[in-house]
Parts: C-alpha cells; sequence; structure tokens
C-alpha cells in the first residue's frame, strides 16, 4: 500500500539556546491568573527580548517559506507574545488563538512536557480504533524541551494536561502573528493588501 498525507496539518519545531538572563528575565514577570494556569501581565515579551524574536521570525520566515509559499509578496510579523506558567496540579486550558495566523511557543523551562493537538474535525464515521496513529487519532501530543521553538496554524486546537505533583513548572513564551502584505488574488476577486 502506498499512503499520501493529504491536507497534513503542519506542526514545525526549532531548538534555540536560551541564556541565563533571558530565563532570569522571564521567571520574574508580574503573572495574572489565566484559566488553569497563570500568564504574564506583559502582553508583547518579546518586544523586550530581541534575540528571542530574531530566533522567532527566522522561525517564522522558513514556515512561510516552506510550508505556504505565497506567490505575492506577504510575511507573517508578531501580535502579541506572553508568558505562561504553569505549576504542578496546574493545567493549559484547550484552545486556539482566534485573530491569528501561525501561533507558536518557546520553552523556556520544560523537561519531557507535552504539548496535546486536537483535530475538531466532524467525522462522519466513528471506528474505534485498535492502534492510535496520526490518520485515526483524535488528539495527538508532541514532547516539549527547554529551548524548544514550535509553530503550528492558529486554528489548530491545543492544550496542556495538568502537570503531576513534583515536576517542575513548565514555563513557555506563546505568540500570535498576522500578514503584512497581499494576500488573495485579483484573477480569483479575492486580493487583499494587509
Amino acid at each position: 500500500m502506498r499512503i499520501e498525507n493529504l491536507f497534513p496539518t503542519p506542526v514545525a519545531f526549532w531548538n534555540l539556546t536560551l541564556n541565563e538572563d533571558e530565563k532570569d528575565y522571564i521567571r520574574k514577570l508580574e503573572q495574572r491568573p489565566n484559566q488553569g494556569n497563570t500568564t504574564s501581565k506583559d502582553n508583547y515579551l518579546l518586544d523586550k527580548l530581541l534575540r528571542i524574536k530574531g530566533f522567532v521570525n527566522n522561525c517564522l520566515d522558513e514556515y512561510m517559506t516552506t510550508v505556504h509559499a505565497p506567490k505575492h509578496k506577504v510575511a507573517p510579523y508578531i501580535t502579541q507574545s506572553w508568558a505562561n506558567y504553569t505549576k504542578p496540579g496546574q493545567y493549559h486550558h484547550k484552545h486556539a488563538h482566534p485573530n491569528s495566523f501561525i501561533s507558536g511557543c518557546v520553552y523556556i523551562a520544560a523537561k519531557g512536557d507535552k504539548i496535546f493537538f486536537y483535530k475538531d474535525q466532524y467525522q462522519q464515521i466513528k471506528l474505534p480504533a485498535e492502534t492510535y496513529n496520526p490518520y485515526n487519532s483524535e488528539s495527538w501530543w508532541f514532547e516539549v524541551n527547554e529551548g524548544d521553538v514550535i509553530l503550528f496554524p492558529s486554528s489548530l486546537t491545543h492544550m496542556v494536561e495538568q502537570m503531576g505533583e513534583g515536576t517542575e513548572e513548565r514555563i513557555s513564551i506563546a505568540f500570535n502573528t498576522f500578514l503584512k502584505g497581499t494576500i488573495g488574488s485579483a484573477d480569483e476577486l479575492t486580493e487583499l493588501e494587509i
């Protein structure tokens, strides 16, 4: 048998070596409650962490070129970025990122943690699986560690399960993006300059 991946969902990974000053800065940020955990009060965090922002921008450019290969000049830019803090007993609720094109995370403190993604599509017929794989699963997880950078479509639902007792605090920087340039096509009557 030959299986082709038709319309796959691109989840991309990189790794960045973080320095102690960056990690200390993020650990000391003022926090506010979030659903299941806490988040930084600063919603434009990467504007203060320019080295990390530069790395993320390079990742976004590579993702855009490889995944979308746009015909017109269009580029993603980071709209908001914030830190998430998840302590033992806490979790990060199931969600997606509206008003964003590509979303992502930079893991500041993580050791073998998991991010779960969900296939939120209508299933006309649902067959119980004996063995799960990327084709028949309704959810899938990836292991993440310190310095990992992950990008995915903002519409992809994701979450972090409850952290077990005795585990270390998980810290990540999450971000959203939007596009600048020409999207759509004049010939298809969908052109839009943004």
